[in-house]
């Protein structure tokens, strides 16, 4: 290849032939230069590819490079690097394998045409070779990216599935993939390949922010496997293979961690097995913890948790999987059944409640049983709908005085909360309910919000959760009341689950740091302590390496001992559970009436229980 600028040392460089004024010219020097690299063996040959990689990130729909031959040039460098293990070794050249798919994922992400094009040039197989492991987990990460854009296309699916192993594959990179990342990588500080830690922090952090990175990483090569058996998924012909008890039970369990948020991760592909008759029946058929998985994201504040509700109504309608889920699923969807809009979707409660009646009419032909408390529950439901319409009616003086009475009664629990009663105070809020107008939103989601604590005081978390749901749905915007989601934050605690609880936890310290408040504005909306010891606590509890540590070990560090761990700390008994933290007025402020007395009574209460 001809010479570059004469400053330059490498011979034919690419930021030379970048710098060509001559389109005609820089066209035929870029041809040359992809149909020549790959047989190159000269020094610094990673300088133009990470060239490359910058301009793919940067301009991913630009054809210049597709139209010269881009991707015959990187499936010849992937290939080159796994047959030719001396020039890998060589210079720098450990990086190219990393890059080229990296730039091959980059130019297939939007355009269509492109995949097509890269198929075509035999990307494919040094893909599926690269995720096989046959180079390390940092290659199998962008080639999984990869294959996953190339398969999102219709016109390239069919090329992507030929290749019967990548499913299965993906299938056990997927469930393997963050256990892989640990014991390879994240365990043993000083045996990190200096590449990978170059890759990770582009050599502008330490070891905290190598295992940082590294986390994020794992978190997208499991999120990312996922997405390319999700694309199998749509394809009923391999739900089969996709479907097997032991990786479908699994998929909650998978849900990308707090570093990968836009990832539906595992409730992204069950919502896709769900949405086909022949997935359904696999997910009804599995452990009950898939479904109980299921109920808990639908009540949590989960950004996926639209994609929950579609798999429980979908296996609800569904005949053949309706009596194996119905238990279960029928008082979540209750609970969830006044939501308005979450996200995109509008009238969601009105589609729930449209698939319990339609249920609850078919318990009557005795196609479904169902139990007499969720028929009582179902019809009180049906019943408040049918308020609603009466009460659009009904002259306003009877409103207010439907809504004093409520108020009167809610005073009656507040007083009996407030003398240790709590049983009955519980009893009150629910007479309360009876009475208020189904138009108060407000006053209902107070009343509901404190009968959750009183279910939390008297040790029952499951109640706690569904009448916190209640009032999360019920209020404006939805899943941002403060107090309902401290409330089930604290009882999905005592349940011992850790990701629910943490996003409650979470979303309740941004519900508090936005609060206007006066008082709140003058404390400069510090953090309360009692929620950022409960979110340390999940955080130990529900981090993405956990069960690979508990397997292998902790993390060892250069010059430890045997047995000295460093990393995450353990969950020691210092910490207090959430259900015995303090709460007072001053940091839960709200403009509900009597909420205040309300939770200076329960902080009284709760200290007389840990005094007993």
């Amino acid at each position: 290849m001809d010479k570059g600028s004469p400053d330059c040392p490498y011979p034919g460089c690419f930021f030379c032939v970048m710098k060509e004024g001559n389109p005609s010219k820089r066209r035929a020097s870029l041809l040359k230069f992809f149909r020549e690299l790959p047989s190159q063996d000269d020094d610094g040959q990673v300088l133009p590819i990470s060239g490359l990689w910058n301009t793919a990130m940067a301009h991913p729909n630009d054809p210049e490079f597709i139209e010269l031959g881009i991707f015959e040039c990187m499936a010849a460098l992937i290939w080159k690097g796994l047959k030719n293990r001396r020039w890998l070794s060589h210079d720098q050249n450990i990086y190219i394998p990393y890059y080229a798919a990296h730039i091959i994922g980059s130019y297939t992400m939007n355009v269509e045409e492109f995949a097509d094009m890269a198929v075509h040039a035999g990307v494919i197989p040094p893909l599926v070779e690269l995720l096989r492991g046959r180079l390390t987990w940092v290659e199998q990460r962008v080639a999984v990216r990869a294959l996953g854009h190339l398969a999102t296309y219709a016109i390239t699916f069919p090329s992507v599935a030929s290749h019967g192993e990548i499913l299965e594959l993906s299938m056990q990179l997927a469930t393997s993939s963050l256990e892989i990342v640990y014991t390879h990588f994240y365990q043993y500080v000083d045996r990190r390949l200096s590449y990978h830690c170059d890759l990770l922090t582009r050599g502008m952090g330490g070891v905290e922010m190598e295992s940082r990175k590294a986390e994020e990483w794992a978190s997208q090569l499991q999120c990312w496997s996922l997405q390319l058996i999700n694309c199998f998924a749509f394809k009923p012909e391999f739900l089969q293979s996709i479907c097997k008890p032991e990786f479908v039970a699994k998929l909650p369990g998978m849900w990308g961690g707090l570093v990968n948020e836009n990832s539906p991760a595992g409730i992204g592909l069950l919502r896709t097995i769900c949405h086909h008759k022949l997935g359904r029946g696999p997910v009804a058929s599995c452990s009950s913890g898939v479904i109980d998985s299921l109920c808990n994201i639908a009540r949590s504040s989960d950004d996926w948790q639209y994609m929950a509700i579609d798999c429980l109504l979908w296996l609800l309608q569904d005949p053949t999987t309706c009596l194996k889920v119905s238990d279960k699923v029928l008082p979540t969807l209750i609970d969830l059944a006044e939501i308005t809009t979450l996200g995109d979707h509008k009238k969601l409660g009105d589609s729930i409640v449209s698939v319990l009646e339609e249920y609850m009419q078919s318990s009557g032909t005795g196609r479904n049983s169902i139990s007499s408390r969720t028929k009582e529950e179902i019809g009180e439901l049906l019943a408040s709908r049918q308020r609603l319409k009466w009460e659009k009616n009904m002259p306003k003086e009877d409103l207010h005085i439907k809504h004093a009475a409520a108020l009167v009664v809610k005073l009656e629990g507040n007083s009996l909360f407030s003398s240790g009663d709590i049983s009955n105070a519980s009893s009150k809020y629910s007479e309360a309910l009876a009475l208020c107008p189904m138009r108060s939103k407000k006053e209902r989601v107070v009343l509901y919000s404190n009968r959750a604590q009183c279910h939390l005081l008297l040790q029952q978390p499951l109640a706690a959760i569904s009448d916190a749901t209640r009032a999360l749905c019920l209020h404006t915007p939805v899943n941002r009341h403060a107090r309902s989601l401290w409330r089930r934050a604290q009882a999905y605690d005592m349940l011992g689950l850790a990701k629910e609880s943490l996003l409650d936890a979470i979303l309740f310290i941004n519900e508090f740091s936005q609060s206007t408040d006066p008082d709140l504005s003058l404390r400069q909306n510090k953090v309360p302590d009692y929620a950022e010891r409960l979110v340390k606590k999940q955080m130990r509890a529900a981090w993405l390496f956990k069960e690979a540590a508990i397997k292998h070990g902790g993390v060892r560090c250069e010059g430890d001992g045997d047995g000295d761990v460093c990393g995450q700390e353990s969950d020691d008994s210092e910490w207090e559970t959430a259900s015995e933290s303090d709460i007072g007025k001053d940091d839960l402020g709200d403009d509900v009436d009597d909420d205040d007395d309300f939770e200076r009574t329960n902080r009284h209460i709760k200290a007389s229980i840990k005094d007993m």
